[in-house]
Formats: structure tokens, C-alpha cells, sequence
């Protein structure tokens, strides 16, 4: 069961959240661990200054993002999209 936090925060762990819609939601500084994110859509997010681990990014799709500053095992995208 998801529960508060003193500070407001919500606190989910082993739920099935599955087919939620977040709509004008701020998760700025939240922890994704351990989660199925499978055929979810992102339009219109903020992922500026976000880490990815250990994630499976098989069939992944990105278009019409800016890419300024991102990094892929240590490579500028910019530079690997030049060179392509």
C-alpha cells in the first residue's frame, strides 16, 4: 500500500500501478528502483540532469528531444549523431 511521508512525498513500493496516468505531476528528485516501465509513453518531461542505470533500453524510441549535454557511457549524443 502506498503510504505519506512526513514531508508530503509518496512512498509505493510493490504495487501494480500499472496503466496510471501522471498528468502535470512533479517527481523532480524521486527514485525509480526495481521498476517496470514497459510500453509507458513520456510526452512533454523533464529528464534534464536525470540518471539511468542498469536499464534495459531495448526497442526504445527518442525523437524530438534535445540532447545537449547527454551522455551514453560517457559519449556526447551530439557527437555520436554528428559522426552518424
Amino acid at each position: 500500500m502506498a503510504t505519506m511521508t512526513e514531508g508530503g512525498a509518496l512512498k509505493a513500493q510493490a504495487e501494480n500501478l500499472a496503466g496510471s496516468e501522471f498528468r502535470d505531476v512533479n517527481l523532480a528528485s524521486s527514485r525509480f528502483d526495481d521498476v517496470n516501465l514497459r510500453g509507458a509513453v513520456f510526452t512533454n518531461v523533464a529528464l534534464s540532469g536525470a540518471t539511468i542505470r542498469d536499464a534495459c533500453l531495448a526497442d526504445v524510441t527518442i525523437a524530438g528531444a534535445g540532447y545537449e549535454g547527454m551522455r551514453i557511457e560517457g559519449i556526447l549524443v551530439t557527437e555520436l549523431l554528428r559522426v552518424y
